[in-house]
């Protein structure tokens, strides 16, 4: 019982740092479970991300889902996912019963204009770190910049993307084995 609620105030904690999104979540859950509390390895936390980003739904959630799943099966994924959600959800019910009274302040406009320039940070600096892990360097830096650009400017289905990626990796590793 008490690893449960160990699970939902660990990501309830989290989810109160959410403004930007689930990849703004990336660098405190990979602080909490993996530096601080070493419950899966920085390699398994990598596979569950790229995992989260596949299934369909919130990142956030999928990534508590799946790292709860592997710690503690349905209910630890309940208990992180239950977590993940609630601040957003207390949040949003404030905003959305006290914020028209207040959205013309100048004040409030301020504050929204300054937390801006935070969540690119919040997001640039796990798409750095993740960069690094994955071992990409100035020799491999083209494949994530032309699939962000044939998604981007060209329209291309992220779908078709992942599989020619895939599929160029596959190539690429049959090649460089002879």
């Amino acid at each position: 019982m008490r690893t449960y609620i160990s699970f939902f105030t660990i990501f309830f904690r989290i989810g109160l740092f959410t403004i930007g999104g689930g990849y703004a979540m990336v660098p405190l859950i990979e602080t909490e479970i993996v530096d601080k509390r070493k419950w899966i390895k920085k390699e398994e936390f990598l596979d569950l991300m790229a995992l989260s980003q596949t299934v369909p739904g919130i990142f956030a959630v999928n990534i508590a889902i799946f790292i709860g799943y592997k710690l503690k099966k349905f209910w630890g994924a309940f208990c992180m996912a239950l977590g993940t959600i609630m601040p957003s959800f207390l949040i949003i019910l404030a905003i959305a019963l006290f914020f028209r009274q207040f959205q013309h302040l100048e004040p409030v406009e301020r504050i929204f204009k300054g937390i801006r320039p935070g969540v690119v940070a919040l997001i640039a600096a796990p798409t750095f770190k993740m960069a690094k892990t994955a071992r990409i360097n100035r020799y491999n830096i083209w494949i994530p910049v032309v699939s962000a650009l044939l998604i981007w400017l060209l329209g291309f289905s992220p779908i078709y993307v992942i599989i020619l990626s895939g599929l160029g990796g596959y190539i690429y590793g049959r090649y460089k084995e002879r």
